[in-house]
């Protein structure tokens, strides 16, 4: 035996007794959406452009589509298969999609608990496959309104369909357990929603059960990082004692780093998936959250059970950060409800000097909860036309607090981890920031509206769920209308850009939200410019 031999020998043996052969710093991360929407699938995949971490998820069939629910059984079989196949470093998983098909599928009558639990033996698999990989799971407490949708079309024969939802949603909403003066009414509510309200009992208990299920695995290990968000409920309603036997079991079993019962759905994926970049990165984000206003950090999104400061402290923990003073990675810039003009002013200039002393600053606007589209729209035009949009390193606006910030939050991460990594992609965080601007501002502020209008005045009054000639005229009228706008944002953007294509549609037949696909492509240099024209010549 040779001594190079020897030496090689002994080099693999001392490989494999730490753990076997180091795997790639940007190692794909595994991902199972919460569903097929823009903001739970596409988004998430977007951050893994602008970081150079792949983001692997099942096909988009597999996710369903709206009140279709996804396929469990194949989307574990794909889990199983790719983990097998692939180095991963990550794995961010949705228990709502694994165990019953989705967001929307997880609040009506499905698989019993047997079924559920025996689906979610996926995530056990995954973790015994690679021990070394970060597993993460998100879940969420049943919100209070059944998915609201109007009997027509394939909604006709929908679990709660209209009016039965809204009973239930005032059901929900009673206080738990309930006062005397309440009971009454209870009952008439009772009455009137019938065999249905019984259901949606059935699948909160079940949802319950499967969540401690949750935390139990989290507790033994199966899982690395747990949160259960409460999806769209205030501070009083059915979930309230849900969330506190959650609550309970958590103090009990489980650290703050193992797991986290907060506000919020939509925004959990996104989150994850950016901690497990920034996991990669080895590196914990130091994020000063600064508000508009004094009292910003006790503004209260009405569908949200806590203030927007104890959500932001946790979506910072969440996204692998932690919340500082002096020295921030990540200024999170926070314009809240009733911003006056003055402190309007004080706050650009505080993103100013951020910006001068080489902060990456994310911006979330959530001032559109005060009902005035209009101001939200006028100040993202002043953001455009002063040069400070370019600048932004993350924007997101037009949702609940813990959605848009957790987006925000996301988009930054990712791209202060893809510079750490040396894989960050800048046209990829423009072509985010331009899909978040002209999604959140433009569509809501401008285009909705007169979608909703226009489909008022055809006599279509709910626009939750639109039948399929409806939706497809409407889908037409939202591109034409929203491309107007999509040219002069990049040029404001990124002048040295353009759109090389765009598309844009309306994924769930209603007008809640839009889907855009862009394309960002540099401008050809003059020179070049002037040689494609000689040639068409």
């Amino acid at each position: 035996m040779t001594s190079a031999f020897r030496r090689l020998c002994a080099l693999l043996l001392f490989v494999f007794a730490c753990g076997g052969v180091a795997r790639a710093a940007n190692a794909p991360v595994l991902f199972v959406p919460l569903d097929d929407r823009p903001v739970t699938r596409q988004l998430p995949a977007m951050l893994g452009a602008i970081s150079g971490v792949p983001v692997l998820e099942p096909r988009r069939a597999l996710l369903g589509n709206y009140l279709r629910a996804g396929d469990p059984a194949v989307i574990g079989r794909w889990l199983d298969r790719e983990s097998a196949a692939r180095d991963f470093g990550s794995a961010v998983i949705s228990t709502d999609m694994l165990a019953y098909g989705g967001l929307v599928a997880s609040r009506i009558p499905g698989p019993d608990y047997a079924t559920a639990y025996l689906r979610l033996n996926a995530i056990r698999r995954l973790h015994e496959r690679d021990p070394r990989a970060w597993v993460a799971a998100f879940a969420t407490v049943v919100r209070l309104a059944p998915t609201g949708v109007p009997p027509i079309g394939n909604a006709k024969n929908f679990f709660a369909a209209y009016p039965i939802w809204t009973y239930i949603q005032r059901y929900a909403n009673l206080p738990d357990p309930l006062p005397t003066r309440d009971e009454a009414y209870a009952a008439r509510l009772r009455a009137l929603a019938g065999p249905a309200l019984d259901e949606y009992l059935a699948v909160r208990a079940r949802n319950l059960a499967v969540d401690r299920a949750l935390l139990l695995a989290t507790a033994a290990g199966t899982i690395d990082r747990l949160v259960i968000g409460q999806d769209d409920a205030g501070v009083v309603g059915l979930h309230v004692p849900e969330i506190a036997q959650l609550e309970t079991m958590e103090r009990l079993d489980l650290s703050p780093q193992q797991s986290s019962i907060e506000p919020g759905a939509d925004e959990l994926g996104m989150v994850l998936v950016a901690h497990a970049m920034a996991r990669d990165a080895r590196w914990h984000p130091r994020i000063a959250v600064r508000y508009s206003t004094p009292v910003g950090a006790r503004v209260q999104d009405p569908l949200e059970f806590e203030p927007i400061g104890a959500t932001i402290a946790s979506l910072v923990r969440l996204v692998g950060g932690r919340e500082v003073r002096r020295r921030p990675d990540i200024v999170l810039a926070v314009r809240v409800p009733q911003t006056t003009a003055q402190e309007d002013r004080r706050f650009l200039a505080s993103m100013r000097v951020a910006l001068a002393r080489k902060r990456r600053v994310a911006l979330v606007d959530l001032t559109f909860l005060d009902g005035n589209d209009a101001a939200e729209l006028s100040f993202m035009q002043r953001l455009l036309r002063d040069g400070l949009a370019a600048r932004l390193d993350a924007y997101a606006s037009w949702n609940t607090d813990a959605n848009s910030t957790g987006t925000a939050l996301a988009e930054a991460v990712a791209a202060g981890a893809g510079r750490r990594l040396g894989t960050y992609d800048r046209r990829a965080q423009v072509a985010f920031t331009f899909d978040r601007i002209l999604d959140d501002v433009y569509f809501h502020a401008l285009v909705r509206p007169k979608l909703e209008r226009t489909l008022a005045r055809a006599g279509v009054v709910d626009h939750t769920y639109l039948l399929p000639q409806v939706a497809a005229r409407t889908q037409r009228l939202a591109s034409a209308a929203l491309w107007q706008y999509a040219p002069g944002l990049l040029a404001a953007l990124a002048p040295r850009e353009h759109i090389a294509a765009l598309r844009i549609t309306l994924p769930w037949d209603r007008t809640f939200e839009c889907e855009i696909e862009p394309a960002i492509a540099p401008d050809l240099p003059r020179s070049a410019t002037r040689s494609a024209r000689s040639l068409r010549r």
